[in-house]
């Protein structure tokens, strides 16, 4: 798809906004439903797990109870929906930029003069820097070859081999002297972010360690680094 400044945008497809959007809260609501029409089954099972829940669904007042099962049901999967729609990536390249926009508004734009190198790692789109820093790593469950093409049409370097750093990373224990000073505190406030889930400090905190000059790259919550060259 092109952009009206000549872009390409490269994003969700019409048919995946439509699965989620209707076919969530139609899981949702069978699987309400499902709920309603089990819990007296499992309830009656002396050797079931969980009892307590499906007694409690099962004793629900009628028709409330087979009403509003599917209905919440329902909501929870616009709810899914929803979240799903905040962390949905769009990029668009053009010739002097590149803008990575999250469906929660966030955006960042990146000028194309500070563009080494692009690739894919895994499910994370990464736009490395010419001090060999990542200008941007980001989770993206776009289409591949989508973005390998619109990224080769605006003549940017794609490197279809992947990180040409990986060798250089080191998985991250506590107290490494190598670290510039700051990197290694800054390192254990992520691990705990990783831990519990924080994503937003997780990013955050991948951004000051960048500004120290440590690239970070994460394997289940595992931590790996590596240095940037200097400026």
């Amino acid at each position: 798809m092109v952009g009206n400044d000549g872009g390409t945008v490269v994003g969700a497809p019409g048919w995946d906004r439509l699965l989620m959007w209707g076919g969530f809260p139609v899981l949702g609501a069978g699987l309400g439903w499902l709920l309603k029409a089990g819990a007296g089954w499992v309830a009656s099972l002396p050797w079931a797990p969980f009892q307590g829940p499906f007694e409690l669904v099962a004793s629900a007042p009628e028709p409330y109870a087979t009403i509003g099962a599917p209905v919440l049901g329902g909501l929870a999967g616009l709810v899914l929906a929803f979240l799903g729609a905040q962390e949905s990536l769009t990029v668009t390249v053009a010739n002097d930029r590149v803008s990575l926009r999250r469906g929660d508004g966030g955006i960042r734009e990146i000028d194309r003069s500070a563009v080494a190198g692009v690739f894919l790692d895994g499910k994370q789109l990464v736009l490395l820097g010419r001090s060999t820093d990542e200008l941007a790593r980001e989770k993206s469950d776009l289409d591949a070859t989508r973005l390998t093409e619109a990224f080769r049409a605006h003549g940017y370097p794609w490197l279809a081999e992947g990180d040409p750093y990986r060798h250089e990373y080191r998985r991250w224990v506590p107290g490494l002297p190598e670290l510039p000073t700051g990197a290694d505190a800054l390192l254990k406030a992520r691990e705990r972010a990783l831990r519990k889930g924080e994503n937003q400090d997780v990013v955050e905190l991948r951004t000051e360690l960048a500004q120290l000059g440590v690239v970070v790259r994460d394997e289940e919550n595992r931590q790996y680094w590596r240095l940037s060259q200097p400026r």
